[in-house]
């Protein structure tokens, strides 16, 4: 470790970061969030339509069990010392109710603070260092940040629009396959908001067990599915669970982001190498929030009138997506998530040179006040594209699209 000479004449060590921490994600959401900081600087009203945080509450419900839970004095005791086995019990209970999914809550599903605490994890508890995992290009940052953290290396699978934002399974080449500890899959996805269907997830499957891959499927948006659009899980195909383990959250689906609760559930070996090591570095999510989660789950099986999240979202997509196409930015009506992936609209510099994702999203800020993410922010194949988030009114989206058409105007040669 480097040195220098300090006060005293003792040596003061001057390396007090790790390089591990820049591989642990893209550098453009920490700049995003400076020029958001110097558009609202100058006095530009900010729309942030960047960071995909729900902007509405939990039910009554949800925030009552919450509330109730917490004043108990029975609740602040570490969550490990107590099974757990409610949540996970709900949890199962809803995963045979949403997906005709049978799970053991005891042995099957192992709860998380959140799902992307279970995505930062996994690789740790699966693989050593030096293994392989198939990862999708673009993607969600964690999915990398996980392998850096141990070790492992990241085979990137490109999803392009000319396969429906698929990966091609078959070009993924067999010592690949052979060599690969796990494949990660998102779907419906983010950024992309592409969607699957169980035929794909049976391919998958199909490959994954003659190369001995585990599936790792990551189903967030399970309950943002638009136009009746209902997104399936892997696990509901026979078989899947001696194959597949799924992340599940409760962050976008029930409006509980900063609640921090989520499940893993599948293979019973993963589950439990994840549970295994989680056991050595925290001690579980607090009661109150596995509570109202239970409630969530509870309130999501026994009313049938609840709208499930995607509705708000889907009616946003319309108005978002009509408002840009109708101010000349041609952007396709995605089918689930609570994003838009839109590619770069046909605007020139009066050079020729076409703009980046990073320059547009960084101009379009300072001049419109309107954020939104590069799509390099995912990965390379995320070039040309930006992410816009559903996480404003219908009246702020449009507004946000009127301002970003007067830019496109602008600046259209």
């Amino acid at each position: 470790m480097e040195e220098r000479e300090g006060v005293n004449g003792r040596m003061a060590k001057t390396k007090l970061r790790s390089e591990r921490l820049s591989l642990l994600g893209s550098s453009i959401f920490a700049e995003v969030a400076a020029w958001k900081l110097e558009a609202a600087a100058s006095g530009l009203d900010i729309i942030d339509l960047g960071i995909g945080s729900p902007d509405q509450p939990p039910t009554p419900a949800v925030r009552k069990a919450l509330s109730e839970a917490s004043l108990r004095e029975d609740m602040y005791a570490y969550p490990a010392t107590k099974s757990g086995l409610p949540f996970r019990q709900a949890a199962a209970d809803w995963m045979k109710h949403r997906f005709g999914v049978t799970l053991d809550p005891a042995s099957e599903i192992v709860t998380l603070l959140g799902s992307q605490d279970g995505l930062a994890h996994l690789a740790m508890a699966l693989c050593d260092p030096g293994d392989m995992a198939l990862l999708p290009n673009p993607g969600y940052p964690i999915y990398a940040a996980s392998l850096a953290l141990a070790g492992v290396e990241g085979r990137l699978m490109p999803l392009r629009e000319e396969n429906g934002f698929m990966p091609d399974l078959d070009a993924i080449a067999d010592e690949d396959w052979d060599r690969a500890s796990f494949i990660l899959l998102n779907y419906p996805n983010n950024p992309l908001s592409a969607v699957a269907d169980l035929a794909f997830f049976e391919r998958v499957l199909d490959k994954a067990r003659r190369h001995g891959v585990l599936v790792v499927h990551d189903l967030a948006y399970s309950e943002m599915g638009f136009d009746g659009c209902e997104p399936p899980s892997i696990l509901q195909i026979p078989g899947a669970s001696e194959q597949a383990v799924e992340f599940h959250s409760l962050s976008k689906s029930f409006n509980m982001a900063g609640c921090r609760i989520g499940f893993l559930a599948g293979n019973e070996t993963a589950v439990s190498a994840l549970r295994e090591l989680k056991a050595n570095i925290d001690y579980g999510v607090f009661d109150p929030v596995q509570e109202a989660g239970i409630a969530a789950l509870r309130e999501a099986m026994n009313d049938a009138a609840a709208p499930k999240a995607g509705k708000l979202y889907e009616r946003r997509r319309d108005v978002l997506v009509e408002a840009l196409n109708a101010e000349g930015w041609p952007v396709a009506a995605p089918k689930a998530t609570m994003f838009v992936w839109a590619p770069l609209p046909p605007m020139l510099w009066s050079t020729g040179e076409p703009w980046s994702s990073r320059l547009i999203s960084q101009e379009m800020l300072k001049a419109t006040g309107v954020v939104v993410v590069p799509g390099e922010a995912f990965g390379s194949e995320g070039e040309g594209y930006v992410r816009i988030a559903l996480v404003e009114s219908e009246e702020r989206l449009k507004e946000a699209a009127g301002r970003i058409g007067s830019f496109i105007r602008g600046n259209h040669e």
